[in-house]
């Protein structure tokens, strides 16, 4: 942006009569104000640093040798400062970067008047310590008049106007608070006045951030809402995990305090939303500690190759596409039947990164010779394969399409990667394949066993990666609620008693990508999913951050359990141990592999049969996958035990 430009507009809120003034005179007027101030400003630090020299005793001889040396220190100094840019942008937020460019300008302009002065004026000779005085009091003077614009910029109306904006407390003592506090101070549309901030450490209480007094730990938050008469609250979004929002969103309901949510800093930067409070979301009460990627080892593996996604229009399949974006890819092979979500897909990903190759592929999995021409005209290093049906209850009465959708696809890509020459083949699984009680998660597990079987066949390194739900993807039960909750209920839970892991759509593909760069071959990898959530408690959780009343507004039902739902879903299969990794959030499921030739000869006979009866597919997959119980058998044992 060229510098008549960055004067005469500007993409931050307006901020008072200051700004609003500045901008309605034209830039070439105010950089000859700004010229101006600065020569009186240059004179008046030059005459001052000549008096502090002199102790105040300035004398003829003294007084001359600061009109005939004046016009020279002005003269450099207005140009330096022009070279350097400190003409224009007074109007903008001061910034140490700002400081630093000044003391810059400051020191080439002082070495330049040094310079003349000794060539030029070498007969009368200013002292030395004139203008190191004159260096010092000029980066004073010049940032304390920049400072006091900010001020003045900052708090212009909303001292004048404090009784009408809402007092608030921020919760989240971090960079990203201390970004949204200045933005809050400079934007009097939000309406906001911040009393403090809340810090969720010790030791840093007294101390400032944004110009705001840290007030307060975490769990004095609701108690100095009160003290302070604030009746709404603003949580920093990456400032407290899941279980914290929780917490606090109770305490402060019981005391008829708002509870919203401010963006991150990184949201910021990235330019998806706007500096504006929302209600507290399911996704801010089901947060855990962000997910630290190993980027450079990330990058090493996916920069400059081909990638290739099944499933790319399914919700993993997509994020993994969009993560897989900040690799610097050479091309990314997206693969899938639906032929809307591929076009949405596409605009999505070539508006976001146009120079990145991106190749639309319209196939079914299940389509072999398809599969096989794709990967030969591509070639992809690295394969993540994401297609599969997910649906439990419709997969009870489908078997015969589950296991060709789930076992024989997975089959047919694993076999047609190791013949192609695919560096690495990075299948997703599901807790569901953990002691499976339905259709889908038995033939997960089939998969995983075929997969697992592959390796060490070829220079192909295969990996499976399991995690549980996925919140808010399509078709899962956050979007049900939420249809529920917008139709007036009632909110329909299967049981009381039924819990779930639950993992943000991002959190998944990143540590889905992260598995497979860490995952030797042959490994099922597990993904750390944190704490089980009690659906019960997720439907009265969304009922009440709709502003609504459980049992009054909105009645919660329960169902029963459907077909091949389990209550608990499970990480530890019988004799398999967990083993760490490098990464804190991905654990290795160790087991005792099966012979291979076994797997594939059974696998082979289970898709031979998926067109045929529903009790013969049902029992050559129970041969399969032996840990396969349906729930009305294991409850059948269970009681009988008992």
């Amino acid at each position: 942006m060229n510098s008549d430009q960055s004067d005469y507009t500007t993409n931050e809120p307006s901020s008072g009569w200051l700004v609003h003034l500045g901008r309605k005179v034209p830039w070439i007027a105010r950089r000859a104000l700004a010229s101006a101030v600065l020569c009186g400003v240059f004179a008046g630090t030059f005459y001052l640093s000549l008096w502090l020299r002199y102790e105040g005793q300035l004398g003829p001889r003294e007084m001359w040798r600061f009109w005939s040396a004046i016009e020279v220190v002005i003269g450099i100094k207005l140009v330096v400062f022009a070279w350097f840019g400190l003409l224009r942008g007074w109007g903008r937020y001061v910034t140490f970067d700002d400081v630093i460019t000044l003391i810059e300008a400051v020191t080439v302009s002082i070495v330049l008047t040094v310079l003349v002065e000794r060539v030029f004026l070498s007969y009368q000779p200013i002292p030395r310590t004139v203008f190191a005085i004159d260096w010092g009091t000029t980066i004073a003077v010049v940032a304390g008049l920049r400072g006091l614009l900010r001020i003045l910029q900052e708090r212009s109306c909303s001292l004048l106007f404090l009784v009408d904006k809402k007092a608030t407390i921020i919760v989240g003592a971090n960079s990203s608070a201390e970004v949204l506090v200045r933005a809050i101070h400079g934007n009097m549309r939000l309406g906001y006045h911040v009393i403090g901030v809340i810090d969720t450490e010790h030791g840093r209480l007294g101390t400032r951030i944004g110009g705001v007094r840290i007030i307060g730990h975490l769990d004095e938050t609701c108690h100095l809402a009160l003290r302070h008469g604030v009746d709404e609250v603003l949580i920093v979004r990456d400032a407290l995990a899941g279980r914290q929002v929780r917490r606090l969103v109770e305490q402060a309901r019981r005391q008829s305090i708002h509870v919203k949510v401010l963006p991150s800093y990184q949201e910021l930067i990235c330019g998806k939303i706007a500096i504006q409070p929302r209600p507290v979301a399911i996704e801010d009460l089901l947060r855990r500690e962000p997910v630290e990627l190993e980027s450079s080892n990330l990058r090493e593996w996916l920069e400059g190759r081909t990638l290739m996604i099944t499933g790319s229009a399914g919700s993993i399949g997509s994020e993994i596409c969009r993560q897989l974006l900040h690799f610097a890819p050479k091309r990314l092979v997206l693969v899938d039947r639906s032929e809307n979500g591929q076009f949405y897909l596409e605009r999505e990903l070539r508006a976001d990164m146009p120079d990145t190759d991106i190749k639309i592929c319209m196939a079914d999995i299940l389509d072999r010779e398809r599969m096989s021409v794709l990967l030969e005209q591509y070639r992809p290093e690295i394969v993540f394969h994401a297609a599969a049906y997910k649906h439990v209850p419709l997969m009870e009465s489908h078997a015969g399409e589950a296991v060709k959708n789930i076992v024989g696809a997975t089959r047919c890509l694993a076999d047609l990667a190791q013949a192609h020459g695919v560096e690495s083949f990075v299948m997703i699984s599901t807790d569901k394949a953990v002691n499976p009680t339905s259709v889908m998660g038995a033939c997960k597990r089939a998969a995983e066993m075929y997969v697992q079987s592959r390796a060490g066949k070829s220079e192909c390194r295969f990996i499976t990666v399991r995690f549980g739900n996925v919140l808010d993807s399509a078709g899962s039960v956050v979007p049900v609620f939420r249809q529920q909750i917008a139709a007036g209920g009632p909110v329909t839970v299967t049981d009381p008693r039924m819990q779930r892991f639950f993992m943000t759509i991002p959190e998944a593909a990143q540590l889905v990508i992260q598995a497979g760069a860490i995952g030797n071959d042959g490994e099922i990898l597990l993904l750390d999913m944190g704490e089980p959530v009690r659906i019960v408690d997720l439907a009265t959780d969304m009922i009440r951050l709709s502003g609504l009343r459980v049992g009054e507004d909105i009645e919660i039902e329960f169902t029963g359990l459907r077909p091949g739902e389990k209550l608990y879903e499970e990480l530890h299969a019988e004799g398999e141990a967990h083993l760490p990794t490098r990464h804190s959030k991905i654990m290795i499921a160790d087991r005792q592999r099966r012979d291979p030739e076994r797997i594939a000869a059974a696998v082979g006979q289970l898709e031979q049969l998926a067109n045929g009866p529903q009790a013969l597919v049902l029992e050559r997959l129970r041969r399969l996958v032996s840990e396969y119980v349906p729930p009305e058998e294991r409850e059948h044992e269970t009681r009988r035990a008992a």
